[in-house]
């Protein structure tokens, strides 16, 4: 018989996860977890590969607080096929650092071995919360008149 995750299950996680009660969160996730999150590290520093339960328990409890709080998790869409699960959603959070708001959109792709997450691909709108980490615009235009870079 084929493991199908139910609605309850993934809604259970979210709940858990956009509290930031790791005490909630640490039984819904899979000793084995894979957790990635696009981006780039050198300026998104909670993005990045992390392996085992203790890892992403570190990830939620420690780094993502140390640079800001998350101030709403809102959950556009989900879809559930058998034991994937798949949600669009929209992060609003103030950085620690000055206090001023960041909010972008982000899309989980997850796997689910008995009621807990095995895996978790985040991807995320990284250009514009790049910008909004670093507080200015990119101007990708003006450095692909000056090099071989085309921006896309």
């Amino acid at each position: 018989m084929t493991y199908t995750v139910s609605r309850a299950a993934v809604k259970a996680f979210y709940e858990a996860y956009a509290s930031h009660d790791t005490a909630r969160l640490a039984p819904l996730l899979h000793d084995d977890i894979e957790w990635t999150i696009s981006g780039p590290v050198e300026v998104l520093a909670w993005c990045g590969k992390r392996r085992g339960k203790a890892a992403v328990i570190d990830l939620v409890d420690r780094l993502i607080p140390s640079l800001f709080r998350v101030v709403n998790l809102t959950q556009e869409a989900m879809l559930i096929d058998g034991d994937r699960a798949a949600t669009l959603n929209r992060m609003s959070a103030r950085r620690c650092d000055d206090g001023r708001v960041i909010s972008y959109r982000l899309a989980h792709f997850m796997r689910f071995r008995d009621d807990q997450v095995i895996s978790n691909l985040s991807l995320i709108d990284s250009f514009d919360a790049v910008e909004q980490m670093l507080g200015h615009s990119l101007s990708v235009h003006d450095a692909a008149r000056s090099s071989d870079l085309v921006a896309v």
